[in-house]
């Protein structure tokens, strides 16, 4: 039987998913996987991924420090071991994110890129598979403009929900865009009490202006809609 994903994948739309949960992503089959701290959380409250977890709390152990530096190194050990079982699935690559706390700090938005990069590549993870997650503040931009160029590092930015961060992210030559549809249309919906369905959605809209502005300025920077409401 042929299902809505099927058709969509036809069309040659690049499915990602957006989960930790390896038993889903083998089920549906996409392209590339993007994960989040909340979604890791989900995933390893689940008795069958707690080998991940025993081995990034060893991994952070064996660190020196603080307990708070202990806890930040098993955390980021914990996001490789779940994109590197998840790249055992996908064909493409995975997208794992840097803290949020670093949204406005560039510098820290780099050292930390670098950080999960190394990780993923003592673990046989080239960087090529792999999408650094950071927020498109424009602290956020600035830093994957530099990692890109610099050292080689894709960048998938999130959090956008403007025209204007889209120009910007373009212009950064960054790898990837996230663009909220959903959260978007969430927005409209609170601020006005209206209902939008398919071409009014306003998340929808925002999406296809950017799109369309990317392939007529020539922009290489690819548009992953994420959280869409209405397909």
């Amino acid at each position: 039987m042929t299902t809505s994903l099927d058709n969509l994948k036809q069309t040659g739309t690049v499915v990602v998913s957006d989960s930790g949960d390896f038993e889903s992503i083998d089920v549906y089959k996409p392209q590339d996987a993007t994960t989040n701290p909340s979604l890791i959380l989900a995933a390893a409250n689940k008795p069958g991924y707690a080998r991940l977890i025993d081995a990034a709390v060893e991994f952070g152990k064996s660190k020196g420090g603080s307990v708070d530096n202990k806890v930040n190194a098993a955390m980021d050990r914990l996001l490789i071991e779940f994109g590197k079982e998840i790249l055992k699935i996908i064909p493409g690559r995975v997208s794992t994110e840097v803290d949020a706390r670093l949204s406005f700090d560039k510098e820290g938005t780099k050292a930390k890129a670098k950080e999960l990069i190394a990780l993923y590549e003592s673990v046989g993870i080239k960087r090529e598979r792999v999408l650094i997650k950071i927020a498109s503040t424009w602290e956020g931009i600035q830093a994957a403009r530099e990692l890109e160029r610099d050292d080689g590092i894709h960048c998938n930015l999130t959090l956008l929900f403007g025209f204007g961060q889209a120009v910007a992210c373009a212009e950064a030559g960054v790898t990837l865009i996230s663009p909220f549809v959903g959260r978007i249309l969430d927005w409209y919906k609170k601020a006005t009490g209206k209902n939008y369905e398919g071409d009014e959605d306003p998340g929808v809209q925002s999406v296809k202006k950017i799109f369309n502005y990317y392939k007529q300025h020539g922009y290489k920077t690819i548009v992953m809609g994420a959280s869409f409401r209405n397909v």
